[in-house]
């Protein structure tokens, strides 16, 4: 791990000494980003509904890192979860938000309590995330970064599967990664997004396991393989990086070529 000084040749990127809120931070992509935050200084607080994966990466990763309880879906939750971190470590640099969720129904077979889960994970607690956290930077004065992780399904829609829910929660954050952006720039924060297609993860094992479908994945993306955590990791820190000053209100498609020929 790296243990450079904030403002030293080695910290270019202006990480290290910030940080950084992971909602979802022991998922497969929050996870690879946490790691990577670490290992360039950063002090990274995990957040997720089971403590006891949460305070095991948090354990592992140095820098003082640590982890607290949020429940996506109870935002007291999620601002006692951003609170409390800001109070253990002296504020919020960046917040990185991959909180998310998926449940594949039919259009004619969606359920209102799958649709509203969906919804309230993947778009309602990144407004309350965001919020919480944004409060805790416009106080403090001194600026600050969200990612948010979104899907290349914010804007395709998904041919022969039931993504009702998925595509308008991803679509959702999308514009409000946009509102969020105007609406914080004179505060210094600014707001962006990644949005990956499939990626080798647990959460893609029903897409990957199957040969047939791998096959077509593969066909469908020109750069022709799955991505894989450290693809999406990279364009997150560049968004939480220095060399991101004046971008604000982006989301970079991170999807070997997909949405470049659909």
């Amino acid at each position: 791990m790296s243990d450079a000084a904030p403002g030293t040749a080695s910290d270019r990127d202006g990480l290290a000494g910030k940080v950084a809120f992971v909602a979802g931070g022991y998922g497969g992509i929050g996870e690879a980003v946490a790691r990577a935050l670490a290992a360039r200084g950063a002090t990274v607080v995990i957040a997720g509904r089971d403590e006891s994966r949460a305070s095991a990466l948090a354990a592992v990763l140095g820098h003082a890192a640590s982890s607290v309880v949020l429940d996506a879906l109870d935002v007291a939750s999620i601002r006692s979860a951003v609170a409390a971190a800001a109070e253990r470590h002296g504020g919020i640099d960046f917040l990185v938000n991959s909180l998310g969720t998926q449940q594949i129904e039919p259009l004619v077979d969606v359920t209102e309590e799958a649709f509203d889960r969906v919804l309230d994970v993947n778009l309602k607690a990144a407004m309350f995330v965001a919020q919480a956290v944004a409060r805790v930077q416009i106080a403090a004065g001194r600026g600050g970064r969200h990612v948010h992780l979104l899907s290349v399904r914010a804007q395709l829609g998904m041919r022969d599967r039931g993504y009702s829910a998925y595509c308008s929660s991803k679509g959702g954050l999308a514009l409000l990664v946009k509102q969020h952006a105007v609406e914080l720039a004179r505060h210094g924060i600014n707001v962006n997004g990644v949005a990956p297609t499939v990626v080798r993860t647990p959460m893609a094992n029903d897409w990957l396991a199957d040969a047939e479908i791998h096959r077509k994945l593969i066909e469908r993306i020109p750069l022709g393989r799955i991505a894989e955590v450290d693809d999406v990791s990279g364009p997150v820190l560049f968004f939480l990086s220095s060399a991101a000053n004046f971008i604000t209100g982006q989301v970079l498609y991170v999807d070997g070529g997909i949405t470049a020929t659909q």
